[in-house]
């Protein structure tokens, strides 16, 4: 029975900096991803992709380079986390032929990355509507445009890569609707010079397609039959309320939409590991100067204890990889650290999701797609007596269907005013089949 001395869920920059500083310090390291190929989303690349379309590549490379020995267990979905002595993780591989594996270490390096946000409007679940993240991953991953016109819309700078990769891939961007407006908050990022350089290699991308960038102003409405067909655009107050007046409509087949992102914590919390509000007030693994989690043998890195970019995740994942193999880092990374947290806190303050957007919502809109929950009957349950989001699960259904509450979490908590619960026993889909069974045919790497 193989036990690696550490195991890393996630091939993300956070997940392979963790690898990369472990297996330099002599351990035996497994990397699980559920990804064929490395990277996580910010990496996320073709085959013989020379980087041209990416930030920080030769960071990413250099990490690459450094993982000789490390097992890359890819394509392996981890549904579930046990503790103990060693830690047992449950996993799937493969797809159509998905089959049961698992994975036991003695130390486990979280770095999980985070899922779209996303806020229901009306008509959000027309085909051609998407997240700005699946937008970016089509065109990262295969070279393709979400669509032939397409609209941006939501908060933060991760818009801008989205518009301007999509332009350059061939689509005809009409806009991007940045729904907040710039103030005081964003200041502390013009200091960092690799994200000031980002924003005005942006800008001129922006410039150069003819993409017109337009603050305190939101797509609140899709509206088409079978598909999308346009889109209303409004002027926002300061809490999001739509200005009268100012409504237009903008004819597109494909609208992106990114309202920041969710730590994706499942397996955190399989693990025992104990959570707290973030930078914008999203729960996230509560870690230590070290990077370890409340849960013995566990620390978490990247997003999964914060949203911040890639260099912060980059940061923790080595800070993480020398804590779990009792190594000292260097002082380096520990002021590297400081400093991108108190730009990851500006961001959060700078591009906040303000409450005025639950006014966009009419009655037969759909908070929760899967289940076919519409805003009225969650208000029906809000009456009834649901005052946190089990309660409103119980009483209308939000949150049952296959996501178990992934995409409507946030928008259910934030209609209910408390904040989103993380509680799910299963981090993937799995069959039952695959609960009942044994694990019987282990790819390389893993055990029955």
């Amino acid at each position: 029975m193989t036990v690696y001395d550490i195991a890393v869920i996630g091939a993300g920059p956070a997940g392979l900096a963790a690898a990369a500083t472990a297996a330099g310090n002599g351990a035996a390291v497994a990397v699980i991803d559920a990804a064929e190929r490395s990277g996580g989303q910010y990496y996320r690349h073709q085959h013989g992709d020379d980087g041209a379309r990416h930030h920080h590549w030769r960071a990413f490379t250099r990490l690459r380079d450094r993982l000789d020995g490390v097992a890359h267990l890819a394509g392996h979905r981890v549904w579930h986390a046990e503790p103990g002595e060693p830690h047992v993780l449950h996993c799937l591989v493969g797809h159509a032929d998905e089959r049961p594996a698992t994975v036991r270490a003695r130390r486990v390096v979280l770095a999980t990355g985070a899922h779209d946000r996303s806020l229901p409007f009306p008509g959000w679940d027309l085909p051609g509507v998407m997240t700005a993240g699946g937008a970016q991953a089509l065109w990262k991953g295969q070279g393709l445009p979400a669509g032939n016109n397409v609209v941006v819309t939501g908060t933060g700078p991760f818009l801008l890569p989205v518009a301007t990769g999509l332009a350059a891939a061939g689509a005809t961007v009409h806009g991007v609707f940045e729904a907040n407006r710039p103030n005081r908050h964003a200041l502390p990022l013009a200091t960092d010079l690799s994200r000031a350089a980002e924003a005005a290699g942006y800008a001129a991308a922006l410039a150069r397609h003819r993409i017109p960038y337009r603050t305190g102003h939101a797509v609140i409405a899709a509206h088409g039959h079978d598909r999308l067909e346009e889109v209303t655009v409004a002027r926002l107050d300061r809490d999001w309320r739509p200005v009268d007046g100012t409504h237009r409509t903008i004819p597109c087949d494909t609208l992106a939409a990114g309202y920041g992102f969710t730590p994706q914590l499942e397996l955190a919390v399989h693990l025992g590991c104990e959570l707290t509000p973030g930078f914008d007030g999203t729960p996230v693994a509560v870690v230590d100067a070290a990077q370890a989690t409340t849960a013995a043998r566990v620390w978490a890195a990247g997003e999964t204890c914060g949203v911040g970019g890639a260099i912060l995740a980059m940061t923790t994942g080595a800070l993480a990889g020398h804590a779990a193999t009792d190594t000292t880092p260097p002082t380096g990374l520990l002021r590297r650290r400081t400093r991108q947290r108190r730009l990851a806190a500006a961001l959060a303050a700078a591009w906040p999701v303000r409450d005025g957007w639950r006014s966009w919502l009419t009655d037969d809109t759909l908070v929760c797609r899967c289940e076919e929950v519409t805003y009225a009957r969650v208000r029906e349950a809000v009456a009834d007596g649901a005052r946190d989001t089990r309660g409103l699960k119980l009483l209308s259904r939000t949150g049952m269907g296959h996501c178990q509450g992934r995409v409507c979490g946030y928008a259910a908590a934030r209609i209910l005013g408390v904040a989103e619960h993380v509680n799910r026993p299963l981090a993937q889909p799995v069959r039952l089949g695959d609960l009942a069974g044994l694990d019987t045919h282990p790819p390389q790497g893993a055990d029955t």
